[in-house]
């Protein structure tokens, strides 16, 4: 069999050969839209270079690649005006720090500038006729939150008041705490971690613990508060639907992933846990964060059990992402467990992958298109370098153990030991 370190250098040449440039540099094929953010342009290969540093020497033709990427990012900020983690400014401060530490700061300016009392303004058509701000950690004031606690410095302190501020005032009480849609009003909510209340208190509770907000923690609290009331705690799990109510959104009504899942709730304890919360709902919150993950492990996941049960192997909606947040909690709580089922993740991948002349792929599925195989694609959220990533640090986990550096990114440092954080 491949080792997982031969497999990520073989989804990471593959992922290289899909690069091309333009008058701005290098750029990875895809919608014009896509071309300057980290879900599915070329900025979202910084992670993927930071990783590979503490592997081995850059080549230089990555070495070409990373300052590319860096004079791209940064040739762009002053007109950007998109500010979200995934397709904006917020993104622009992940892929600087990871590639070119201090110079994140020209876009920290940039969303220091953009701010309003009620947060950034999206540039996403999602609700006609309104550029009213988001709240989630993907196109929204959480992530932005995300990236300004981590990215730190002298005008982190404003973003994160700004934007903490600006979501306490999109907060909707319930019975039993808080609840975050999108925005404020619209017709479901997705509580999870990717557009909804397990990201946006995850970012309120390390913010709250970097500004000493009471009312920021306490949010955050009752946040996690809202989830514990409405979780499937059945089993010793804790699972939250996709969307509430399920008649909005024609999917399985529960998912295990990063986006939508209890993989990536699991997250949000470790966030309470470092905001000096010790527990939601009678439960400690660490013991959350394992229940979420046992939902995830006993789930079937990552077997494709039915059509629309598991059909992505990225890190955004699938098996990539799993293997990471598993990795994240094994080197937190030391648990040899949650190592063996990383690896798990990774078999899979390995069993799934696609060879060429290039290197290694993926083609991922959707049951409701016909032919249901998507095409391979090279990006951070839905293709080969997400995977790669995942791949080479489990590789590299496996070689120097627990105690092994993890690239820390905006929207996960807590979750590891601070020792462990190679962009601290």
């Amino acid at each position: 069999m491949t080792s997982y370190q031969e497999l990520g250098e073989a989804a990471w040449a593959w992922t290289l050969a899909q690069v091309g440039t333009d008058d701005d540099g290098p750029v990875l094929p895809g919608p014009d839209r896509d071309r300057e953010t980290v879900y599915a342009g070329v900025p979202g290969l910084a992670p993927v270079l930071a990783e590979l540093r503490l592997h081995r020497p850059l080549t230089g033709a990555e070495a070409a690649l990373a300052d590319g990427i860096v004079a791209r990012v940064t040739a762009g900020v002053p007109d950007r005006v998109e500010p979200s983690l995934y397709d904006g400014l917020a993104g622009d401060v992940t892929v600087l720090r990871l590639l070119a530490p201090g110079s994140e700061r020209i876009a920290l300016e940039r969303l220091a500038h953009l701010r309003t009392p009620d947060g950034w303004e999206t540039t996403f058509d999602i609700r006609p006729g309104s550029r009213a701000p988001l709240t989630d950690v993907v196109m929204g004031t959480a992530g932005i939150v995300h990236a300004a606690t981590w990215a730190g410095g002298d005008l982190a302190d404003a973003i994160m008041t700004t934007g903490g501020e600006a979501l306490l005032r999109a907060a909707e009480p319930t019975a039993h705490g808080l609840d975050w849609r999108m925005w404020p009003g619209h017709r479901s909510s997705n509580p999870n971690f990717s557009h909804g209340t397990a990201g946006v208190a995850a970012a309120l509770a390390v913010a709250g613990r970097a500004l000493d907000r009471a009312d920021f923690v306490d949010a955050a609290r009752r946040g996690g508060e809202h989830l514990a009331a409405i979780a499937d705690l059945s089993g010793d799990g804790f699972a939250v639907e996709h969307t509430i109510p399920r008649s909005q959104r024609e999917v399985e009504p529960v998912t295990y992933n990063w986006c939508h899942g209890p993989a990536g709730t699991s997250q949000l304890f470790p966030a309470l846990a470092v905001a000096g919360i010790p527990e939601v709902g009678g439960f400690p919150v660490d013991d959350l964060r394992r229940r979420c993950l046992h939902s995830v492990l006993t789930s079937g996941v990552p077997a494709r059990l039915r059509p629309g049960f598991w059909d992505n192997d990225g890190r955004c909606c699938g098996t990539a992402g799993v293997g990471e947040i598993l990795l994240d909690a094994a080197q937190s709580t030391s648990d040899v467990s949650l190592l063996a089922a990383a690896r798990t993740m990774a078999d899979a991948l390995a069993e799934r992958a696609l060879f060429d002349e290039a290197g290694a792929h993926w083609r991922f599925v959707e049951h409701r298109q016909d032919p249901p195989l998507l095409p391979p694609n090279p990006t951070w959220m839905q293709g080969s370098a997400g995977i790669a990533a995942f791949l080479l640090r489990l590789a590299r986990v496996d070689r120097d153990g627990l105690t092994a550096p993890a690239v820390d990114r905006p929207d996960q440092w807590w979750t590891v030991p601070p020792a462990v954080r190679a962009a601290s």
